[in-house]
């Protein structure tokens, strides 16, 4: 008795998939769940796991072949070749489990260091009084030992010992002449030799180089989308900068008890996306979408969060955010994206986002400028945070400059429903959450 083995559905609104490669060949002995063939949809890339055990009879639908939910498969019998039977209805929704090869570890430069050279150091030579003149008409001390500042400053810049050199001026003294034709370099007496400056890791010479390959589908899928949202929407980006010292500090006191809460590191993402979560609910334009002629707001927040992956850019979903502490956003976000990488996501994960945030700085960049996503109508990117000179104004009004943790927020969104006003109030509401600072309430722990 053959069986056939069809393609389950992958999600809600998964309706076909592309066969990327197949496991095993025709005469191939299977186990039951043993993997079969992978299987790449607009939402996942997925193993469909064999429902019986046997030898595979047939395969009915070649690699890079694009067939629809309950299409059959492949046949598996018990390796006589007997006909396989009538195919079977679509199968009810299966959950495959997902396996990925490890995404190569990323080529990490050493960190440099850098050490500021020994200032050059003057042995000045016995300071001795001048001689007094007469007012009328000042005379050159003629002291072999007196240098004029002049000289001494010039010597000092030159990096001269001026007590190797022999003058050649009225009396023996060191004139700036004798300080040019010198080649005698200061000696310190307490010489600091520079540290070693560590060579940055040579960059690995990608594999593919020289080569073609075909995309796959879900760069496709992304491609489609990235050129469907240029064209079909209005985007632009404004673009504030936070100072988020006082999280920073937070951050500071609170990792080691909230490492020992949860098992994890406290990063800067969760209270992005809580205070951007938070600003969602008092400007419900940016979280809106556009269906023809009208405009939906949604009623919860659940804010999409960019992943980068070996196979591309995917985007898990927080749900309901703005009801979470920061512990929960932490926990989804390192969940998420740990299972995002492994290609085990389930595909309504990566479903249902109102609103998305991006991580522009997780690779070193200051900002960028991100796209919007339909039916989405925003995107919220954080920049790097880095610690840069500032002024700071007191209570009393008064200026001083100071060491801050500064990060830029770019907002991208759609402008045939988002005006610039829109989207400035929500970025000022975002902007002072952060740097009011004020989660401990929130924390979770």
């Amino acid at each position: 008795m053959s069986e056939n083995v069809v393609l389950p559905a992958l999600g809600e609104s998964v309706t076909e998939g592309t066969v990327t490669r197949w496991l095993k060949k025709v005469g191939e002995t299977v186990a039951v769940d043993e993997p079969l063939v992978e299987v790449s949809t607009d939402k996942v890339d997925t193993e469909i796991p064999s429902p019986v055990a046997g030898v595979i009879e047939q395969i009915l639908v070649q690699e890079d072949e694009t067939v629809q939910v309950g299409a059959v498969l492949a046949v598996i019998g018990s390796g006589s070749g007997a006909p396989a039977a009538a195919p079977a209805p679509a199968a009810e929704p299966v959950a495959a489990p997902v396996v990925e090869a490890p995404a190569p570890a990323p080529v990490v430069e050493a960190p440099v260091t850098f050490t500021p050279s020994a200032a050059p150091v003057v042995t000045p030579a016995p300071a001795v009084a001048p001689v007094a003149t007469p007012a009328a008409a000042p005379v050159a001390s003629t002291d072999p030992g007196y240098v004029t500042p002049l000289v001494r400053k010039f010597a000092a810049e030159n990096g001269i010992d001026l007590s190797a050199i022999t003058g050649t001026g009225v009396g023996g003294r060191i004139r700036k002449e004798d300080v040019l034709t010198s080649s005698i370099p200061v000696v310190s007496a307490t010489p600091a030799a520079p540290a070693p400056v560590a060579a940055a890791a040579p960059l690995q010479v990608s594999a593919l180089r020289g080569t073609t390959e075909p995309m796959s589908r879900l760069r496709k899928v992304l491609a489609e989308r990235a050129v469907a949202s240029m064209q079909q929407t209005a985007q632009l980006t404004t673009v504030v900068e936070v100072d988020v010292t006082r999280v920073a500090q937070l951050r500071a006191a609170v990792q080691p008890k909230f490492v020992a809460a949860t098992g994890g590191k406290l990063n800067f993402m969760p209270f992005f996306a809580l205070a951007a979560a938070e600003a969602l609910t008092a400007h419900p334009k940016l979280n809106a979408s556009v269906e023809g002629e009208n405009i939906v707001y949604h009623s919860t927040e659940n804010i999409s969060f960019a992943v980068d992956t070996e196979r591309g850019l995917l985007t898990p979903v927080i749900r309901d955010a703005s009801k979470l502490n920061i512990a929960q956003i932490a926990g989804q976000i390192a969940d998420l994206a740990l299972r995002t990488r492994e290609n085990k996501l389930k595909p309504d994960e990566l479903g249902g986002g109102t609103f998305t945030l991006t991580n522009t700085g997780s690779r070193g960049a200051l900002f960028d400028t991100p796209v919007v996503f339909l039916p989405q109508v925003a995107i919220l990117g954080t920049g790097v945070v880095t610690k840069r000179p500032v002024v700071v104004t007191d209570a009393a009004g008064n200026d001083s400059i100071a060491i801050r943790s500064m990060v830029y927020l770019a907002l991208s969104y759609d402008h045939r429903i988002v005006d610039g006003a829109d989207a400035s109030r929500f970025l000022v509401d975002v902007k002072n959450r952060l740097e009011t600072g004020a989660f401990e309430a929130n924390l979770g722990i």
